[in-house]
């Protein structure tokens, strides 16, 4: 599967503020160093093939204790977010005020069959979607970074959106290099 950089251009997001995003994202937004958040999402998404592009499907399958995802959904999981922070972050930047939804990520997880995917599909998915997040995120101005809406019943810019994006990826491979692959590798 063929990876090929993809060329960020751009001005810096700069780094979100208290108010930019709920109480609760503040854990991802954290892990993220910096404050080009564009970079450190192309940068992650190397980063991250290097980590799971040896994975085999016995692998996808582990589970590292009972009623726990497993590989394959922790990737699907954070596939599903990328998604749907970037197109609530779309939604913002591009001005529209309407309050966005919530998402019930164990109801995603459940629905998503992920098993039958293979690691490969899964992994070809998330390159084709970072690189939509990157491509979207690479174009914005600082009035669009900058732009307020409400999110899950909280307020979100569109730059404290592309930071939870880059957060809660940083979070779930720790996680899984933590959790899943400890003993692996």
């Amino acid at each position: 599967m063929a990876d090929t950089a993809v060329v960020v251009t751009g001005t810096k997001s700069g780094r979100p503020e208290a108010g930019e995003y709920g109480a609760y994202y503040g854990k991802y937004i954290s892990l993220v160093a910096g404050d080009d958040v564009v970079s450190a999402l192309d940068a992650q998404r190397r980063e991250t093939m290097v980590l799971l592009s040896s994975l085999s499907e016995e692998d996808g399958e582990f589970r590292y204790a009972p009623g726990k995802w497993s590989v394959k959904e922790v990737l699907a999981h954070a596939n599903d977010t990328e998604r749907i922070m970037s197109y609530r972050a779309l939604r913002i930047g591009r001005g529209d005020k309407t309050p966005l939804p919530g998402f019930e990520q164990d109801d995603y997880v459940k629905n998503g069959d992920f098993a039958r995917m293979s690691v490969e599909d899964l992994l070809e998915e998330y390159i084709a979607v970072r690189r939509a997040t990157v491509a979207l995120f690479r174009h914005f101005d600082d009035t669009a970074w900058q732009r307020m809406g409400v999110a899950s019943e909280n307020p979100a810019s569109a730059r404290g959106l592309a930071y939870i994006v880059a957060g809660h990826e940083l979070h779930h491979r720790r996680v899984l290099q933590e959790k899943y692959f400890s003993n692996k590798r």
